[in-house]
């Protein structure tokens, strides 16, 4: 019982997040669901919900997409992702998150001190690799592109709409390679399907929470959560 609320809880607040944010649910609910889960199904129960949410949203938002960026994220992914699978089926996983965590914590920091970076196309074809990365290996899209709109000062509307559009293409392209290389359990799908009634409160109420969010309280917000998300990964390996 006491892992149900817990699971419930988790889920409830990551959608709220993500919705109303863009970004929130891979980052909020991924450490906690390796808590509770084998890697392999934190993951796949996180891509599965996060993939929910994106497909809820994205009619939605379409109009403050940056089609052109998100192109370029697409298309770097595509390199991302089949090494994301290899990392994860090769490398202990301690190790690895241990190191994004430091990755994170040291780029969140520059960002509070005010590093800001210019956006190339270059750039955006890396982001979009690294994120395939995060993606197939951890299971955690978000933060490499939001490190990177954040350093360029992009409007809260067009990194929730970009991320999410992406989200929709990377999250089903993930889950399928997860299947494919690290298989999938009964368990996995109960569980995705055990935390769909709380992804539409959530939908619902981060809706509601968009709209009351200034710039400069989203951009609080975006550090706290990569603050805390790098900080709660190292506490776990030390």
């Amino acid at each position: 019982m006491d892992s149900f609320i817990l699971f419930s809880c988790i889920i409830l607040i990551a959608s709220i997040l993500q919705t109303s944010t863009g970004f929130g649910f891979s980052i909020m609910a991924t450490p906690f669901l390796l808590l509770m889960f084998g890697p392999r199904e934190a993951i796949q129960i996180n891509l599965i919900l996060s993939l929910v949410i994106s497909c809820a949203l994205i009619m939605k938002i379409r109009h403050d997409i940056d089609t052109g960026i998100m192109k370029k994220f697409i298309i770097g992914s595509l390199v991302g992702l089949p090494a994301g699978i290899t990392i994860f089926s090769m490398i202990d996983m301690t190790l690895l998150k241990l190191g994004v965590s430091i990755l994170i914590l040291v780029l969140t920091t520059l960002l509070i001190l005010n590093f800001r970076i210019s956006r190339t196309d270059n750039r955006d074809f890396a982001v979009g690799g690294l994120s395939g990365v995060f993606t197939t290996s951890i299971g955690m899209p978000g933060p490499p592109i939001l490190l990177y709109f954040s350093g360029t000062d992009t409007t809260k509307e067009k990194l929730r709409a970009t991320t999410l559009a992406f989200y929709l293409f990377i999250y089903f392209v993930s889950l399928i390679i997860q299947v494919i290389f690290a298989g999938t359990s009964g368990e996995i799908w109960i569980s995705g399907l055990m935390g769909l009634p709380l992804v539409i409160i959530g939908l619902i109420a981060g809706q509601l929470l968009f709209r009351r969010i200034n710039q400069k309280l989203f951009r609080l917000l975006t550090y706290v959560l990569l603050f805390f998300t790098g900080a709660y990964l190292l506490i776990q390996q030390l």
